[in-house]
């Protein structure tokens, strides 16, 4: 059984960091900021709030859009890179905390790639009859793993949640999906740190080869959206709504141009929520599902890419 997609939430928290505020503490400007990365603001979750608190808001939302109760909800796949705790999974949390007990709860890490791998996963799920409504979030809390101090990264990340839920359908709304890893190139972005006897080592902050992962990401992005395209018979020009991973501004233009795409259909966010990496696919798409851009019969490529390096694409029919 094909499936679709019936629903989409997502989710902010309150505070709002300005790249004026945050230009200030690490010696920048709102203009080097804007012109390198896109970026304007980023939202950063309170103290008091976990990736499971984040990934509840936007699951609630998803499946009120779908019509769908908690209890009625039989899988769900969390994507994150910073969970509540080592374990249990996020998800687990987060199927305690809707009330959805029953049906398999994990996680999946695959960086700013986890959307795109967990949405996959569910897909062949839903289509073997193993879930028929599953529940999928991408929800990270990355102020917590940055150093604050180091203007190359800090500037570029932001906290969020999205979530969508997947129904089997008559007709295809996953039409084809992709999914690649390449270990080789796993110290370009990393968290290298660990939990050894009770304590921190390595770093536990975020180490990001900018330059490099540029020229990494415009490469696999490009090249992922085609093999997509090729197994539905398709080119780019059948591809009405581009979301690729909101990481950098100039990556996301560099992406739609080796594509043909004009940057009129590609679904910018990076400028209100800064990279959210595992969340940054879902809160672009429901943000242009809620604004009315996406419209039915539309097809919508979504991208992503991330540390590991991993990356990824899902081809949409919009149903």
């Amino acid at each position: 059984m094909p499936s679709r997609i019936a629903g989409t939430g997502s989710y902010l928290p309150a505070r709002v960091l300005t790249n004026a505020e945050l230009a200030a503490r690490v010696g920048s400007s709102d203009e080097w900021i804007r012109t390198r990365t896109g970026i304007c603001q980023r939202h950063i979750a309170a103290d008091a709030e976990t990736t499971s608190d984040l990934a509840v808001h936007a699951a609630r939302r998803a499946l009120d859009a779908a019509g769908i109760a908690p209890a009625d909800v039989d899988l769900i796949i969390v994507a994150t890179t910073t969970p509540d705790m080592i374990f249990p999974s996020t998800a687990c949390i987060v199927q305690a905390k809707l009330g959805a007990a029953g049906g398999p709860a994990f996680d999946v890490q695959a960086v700013c790639s986890g959307f795109v791998y967990a949405l996959t996963i569910a897909d062949r799920m839903v289509a073997d009859g193993l879930a028929r409504n599953a529940l999928v979030i991408g929800a990270e809390i990355y102020s917590r793993i940055l150093d604050w101090n180091d203007r190359g990264t800090c500037v570029l990340f932001g906290d969020g949640a999205g979530a969508v839920v997947l129904v089997p359908s008559d007709t295809p709304g996953v039409l084809a999906t992709k999914l690649h890893a390449d270990g080789s190139h796993r110290d370009i972005l990393c968290v290298p740190g660990q939990v050894h006897n009770g304590r921190v080592t390595g770093t536990p902050f975020l180490h990001m080869d900018g330059g490099a992962v540029f020229k990494f990401a415009v490469k696999v992005l490009a090249d992922v959206a085609e093999e997509s395209l090729a197994a539905c018979h398709m080119d780019a020009s059948a591809i009405d709504w581009l979301i690729p991973h909101q990481a950098n501004i100039r990556i996301m233009d560099a992406t739609a141009k080796r594509l043909g795409l004009g940057a009129e259909r590609v679904i910018v966010t990076v400028d209100r929520h800064g990279n959210t990496s595992a969340a940054s696919i879902p809160l672009a798409l429901d943000t242009a599902v809620r604004d009315g851009r996406i419209q039915r019969g539309q097809h919508v490529m979504l991208l992503g890419v991330g540390g590991g390096f991993t990356w990824g694409s899902v081809f949409l029919r919009w149903l």
